[in-house]
């Protein structure tokens, strides 16, 4: 997730923004209407409650220069309900998981080739009938995209995607730099 090409000049790469925000109802709302009110697309968002019953996190991933999407970083600041907001991909390292459900179509041949095929991704298996089994799948969003693109040729049925969930590495937190500001 670089956010610069070979000559140090901005692109449009992934950024990662994780924003901690108070747990009311209609703050998705408002946060994701900023978005579509200045045309800037939403790769990806999940929100789910902390350790912190009165805050919530989303972790928000778009594609763009980074002054564009500090701009967005500086709007989101602006809303009451957020506590705080970290582009992590500017931030420093960091974790990022996305999980996958994956149904694909399959017959008595096919099933052990399937099961060598996606062997190195770790699936689970957490369906299967005499047509089609349904993988699960943890891992970057990266590793995802790989994983779907070795099965586009084994009769995908359907997909479905969390978005990514993602944490700065180390003892830090988005938390502790809230409460420590």
């Amino acid at each position: 997730m670089s956010n610069h090409n070979g000559n140090g000049a901005p692109d449009n790469s992934w950024h990662v923004l994780s924003v901690l925000v108070e747990n009311h109802f209609g703050v998705l709302a408002r946060i994701s209407a900023m978005f579509a009110a200045r045309s800037f697309n939403i790769d990806s968002l999940t929100v789910g409650p902390t350790h912190d019953p009165t805050c919530s996190r989303m972790t928000v991933t778009v594609r763009g220069e980074s002054r564009i999407v500090d701009q967005i970083r500086r709007q989101l600041e602006k809303f009451v309900e957020v506590i705080r907001v970290e582009d992590l991909t500017e931030a420093g390292p960091f974790v990022a998981r996305e999980l996958v459900l994956v149904k694909v179509s399959i017959t008595q041949d096919s099933v052990t080739e399937l099961v060598d095929l996606v062997n190195s991704f770790q699936p689970q298996i957490v369906d299967m009938t005499l047509e089609s089994v349904t993988l699960q799948v943890v891992a970057t969003p990266e590793r995802v995209d790989e994983f779907l693109a070795l099965l586009e040729s084994h009769g995908l049925r359907e997909v479905a995607r969390t978005g990514a969930v993602a944490l700065m590495r180390g003892a830090w937190g988005l938390h502790q730099a809230a409460l420590a500001e």
